[in-house]
């Protein structure tokens, strides 16, 4: 586990995005600037180095989703992507949002448990979502990404 509490901070509209880090979660620059300037993007930097970010990006007035998070790679396992799922909560809360979304793909076994875990539940499933929106067939592990899996939390206010 991740021994230092994790501070975020908001990017600034200047500041250049950080899609190296966002591709670790994201497949194409193309589908992340469908939603990167509608959102606001949260960094957690340690010792001077990004280490991980968040994407909020709002649905409605009450509803925002979590679009992208993404941790180093050489940083992953330590359990900054908890802290950072913790503090999209947080600040989605403070926005006086009253509920959370997050979807990732029908492969993704470890964020599913991950999201799970911090009180996520399955909501929706979006078939073909991958097949339809990419230009090429996606494989992770061997296996062809087709559904996101949508999973929703209720923020207790």
């Amino acid at each position: 586990m991740f021994e230092y509490n994790v501070i975020t901070r908001r990017c600034s509209k200047e500041e250049e995005i950080p899609y190296d880090l966002l591709l670790l979660a994201d497949e194409t620059i193309e589908a992340i600037n469908r939603y990167i300037h509608q959102s606001d993007c949260y960094v957690f930097e340690h010792q001077g180095q990004l280490l991980g970010l968040y994407v909020l990006f709002p649905i409605s007035n009450h509803c925002i989703e979590i679009k992208n998070i993404a941790v180093l790679e050489s940083a992953q396992g330590k359990g900054i992507g908890t802290l950072l799922i913790r503090d999209a909560i947080q600040k989605a809360k403070e926005q006086s949002y009253t509920t959370i979304l997050i979807g990732t793909a029908n492969t993704a076994f470890k964020q599913l448990y991950l999201y799970q875990k911090e009180g996520f539940e399955i909501d929706d499933i979006k078939k073909n979502f991958f097949i339809d929106n990419y230009p090429t067939p996606i494989y992770e592990k061997g296996i062809l990404l087709n559904h996101m899996i949508m999973l929703k939390k209720t923020i207790e206010q």
